[in-house]
């Protein structure tokens, strides 16, 4: 028995190498086991996207019938904590701590403030939802209350992907960093992916006291996942008791930064990408429910695609990295694959078709993967060796703030849309209330090109490069 045990064992870890992207990372002081539950924190903060921008969006704009701009508004709060990762992750690299610890007390403040949020949100989505004995509740409590709760968990999001992010550099040798990384967003994905398939199960027949036990759980489960993952994993240096009189502040660390080669352009390039990637979030499964007639749990189950799609598309992207490709010319390349994903999205609708949907959302979370690994890349590996934590808070925040931007733009532009639309006043052909997010997903087609364009002269200085050291 025991030598079969060892004989699976072995054979469990041989599959790792082959099949996981990014396994390659390990190393004899880093080994995968303990870069894996190190990455549980990254399966945590899927669960709480799945839970923010895929289920409970749906419910509140179909099933409690919430307007889509006041969701897409609650949903983007997290944006008003974005721009701090930046932030974060420099106060990380530099915190002085009695106990010698840097991002250990980040990540458990982190887990406290999302655990919160998810904690006080079913309540708020109670009086929201103005039902039973909160008929009576003035409106703005429940709105108040909710947005808080999405705030809470956003925060708590941030700061705990940010300062897990950066530990999970610290413990990686240099050459192995942009890998390590890498595969903390493989974990990302994956954690959507389970996470959408449970609720999709969970929520097959729907009611609020089920939606309800499934965010105490998601609650529960963040705490779990967070202490495994943080268990022994950063060494406590005396050192970090005393603060360095030669440190730097933020202002000079970031104006360094900003002095890299077309920082600014890069980080641009990611704003737009993101927004292009991600304003349908807030839509896609109540473009589903509402004009696809899908269910709760088919729409769910969306998420699961999507992450999929990117799951494949970063360790496609992986691979070819791995050879000597251009990063830029990777993240290009997902903008161009994001074309045909928002026309399949768009020609679902008069057609019919959920498998056509379904195709066009796997598409866009697969173009997705290559442009944020390709990104992610480039960020890393023109980062200083002394910056990698502001380099990675820095992608992170415009990321995020992208993201919330776009989200926020997404609700609200489909409700603008539509109210025009269904008064008649876009024309007859337009009265559909298919109309908003078919704008919707018409801008993000826009953006798309203009990432496209914005990535062209980083392509070509990468080329000019390697012209020299050939020549």
């Amino acid at each position: 028995m025991k030598r079969l045990s060892e004989k699976l064992v072995q054979s469990w870890t041989s599959l790792g190498p082959k099949f996981l992207p990014f396994a390659d990372a390990a190393t004899p002081d880093l080994p995968l086991s303990r870069l894996l539950r190190l990455s549980l924190f990254q399966v945590s903060v899927g669960m709480a996207l799945v839970l923010l921008i895929g289920t409970l969006n749906r419910v509140m704009i179909v099933e409690l019938g919430v307007p889509a701009s006041l969701v897409a508004i609650m949903v983007s709060l997290p944006l008003v904590f974005a721009p701090f990762r930046a932030l974060i992750g420099f106060r990380s690299d530099t915190h002085r701590s009695e106990l010698g610890w840097r991002r250990v007390p980040y990540i458990w403040l982190g887990t406290l403030v999302q655990f919160g949020g998810l904690a006080v949100m079913p309540f708020a989505l109670l009086v929201l939802s103005g039902g039973g004995q909160s008929a009576d509740a003035p409106a703005w409590i429940g709105q108040a209350s909710a947005a808080l709760a999405f705030l809470l968990v956003g925060a708590g999001v941030h700061i705990t992907q940010t300062v897990g992010l950066a530990l999970a550099t610290d413990l990686a040798p240099q050459e192995s960093q942009p890998k390590v990384v890498g595969l903390m967003y493989v974990m990302l994905l994956l954690g959507m992916i389970v996470s959408a398939l449970i609720f999709g199960v969970v929520l097959e027949e729907y009611s609020p006291g089920r939606l309800i036990q499934v965010i105490q759980g998601c609650a529960i489960t963040t705490m779990i996942l967070n202490v495994i993952a943080l268990w022994k994993q950063e060494a406590r240096d005396r050192n970090r008791r005393f603060k360095n009189p030669d440190q730097p502040t933020f202002k000079q660390s970031w104006n360094l930064f900003c002095q890299g080669d077309h920082a600014i352009r890069r980080l641009l390039a990611v704003g737009l990408g993101t927004m292009a990637f991600t304003m349908e979030d807030v839509l896609l499964e109540p473009y589903g429910g509402e004009i696809l007639k899908l269910s709760v749990s088919s729409t769910t189950i969306l998420t699961a695609i999507l992450a999929i799609g990117g799951l494949i598309g970063f360790g496609l992207a992986s691979r070819i990295l791995s050879k000597g490709a251009d990063p830029f010319r990777m993240a290009s390349i997902g903008a161009y694959v994001g074309l045909p994903a928002f026309i399949a999205v768009i020609i679902a609708a008069p057609m019919a078709s959920a498998y056509l949907f379904s195709l066009g959302v796997f598409l866009i979370g697969f173009g997705g993967g290559l442009f944020g690994h390709g990104t992610l890349t480039a960020t890393m590996n023109l980062a200083p060796p002394e910056q990698r934590g502001l380099a990675l808070g820095a992608w992170g925040a415009v990321q995020a703030t992208g993201a919330g931007i776009a989200v926020a733009l997404g609700g609200v532009i489909r409700d603008i849309v539509n109210y025009f639309a269904m008064r008649n006043m876009l024309g007859e052909g337009l009265a559909d209330p298919s109309t908003g997010y078919v704008a919707v997903y018409l801008i993000e087609i826009v953006l798309l090109l203009a990432t496209i364009l914005a990535m062209a002269p980083l392509m070509k200085e990468k080329l000019s490069q390697r012209k020299l050291q050939t020549s």
